[in-house]
């Protein structure tokens, strides 16, 4: 019987200041832009990563779903490895040229970014 109190008093909220924090109503709502829509940003940095150059593709406004399908394309047309971090892409190796070309087949508007 104790063990049955416990339970329940452990979801129980006894205050919050600003609402139900779990509430799909506090949730940040992605907006899912096409991809016409989308101001891209293509640049190859070495910054934070042991002298390794990754191409890094910034500007998304899309579901993290359609994030991860772009990416396995880049990461097979590019033949290297890849990652999905904070709304941006991160392809292994010089390729700011490659991953342009297809972001525009695509229909994505980008534009090299940096030296």
């Amino acid at each position: 019987m104790a063990s049955d109190k416990r339970k329940s008093s452990e979801n129980r909220v006894v205050y919050s200041e600003f609402g139900n924090h779990d509430s799909p109503a506090t949730e940040r709502a992605t907006p899912n832009l096409p991809p016409e829509k989308q101001d891209l940003r293509v640049q190859a940095t070495r910054a934070g990563r042991k002298g390794k150059t990754v191409t890094v593709i910034t500007g998304f406004q899309t579901t993290p779903e359609t994030l991860q399908g772009l990416l396995k394309h880049l990461k097979t047309q590019c033949g290297t490895g890849g990652t999905l971090k904070d709304n941006t892409i991160e392809i292994q190796g010089e390729h700011k040229q490659k991953i342009l070309d297809i972001l525009k087949q695509k229909g994505y508007k980008a534009k090299i970014s940096g030296g």
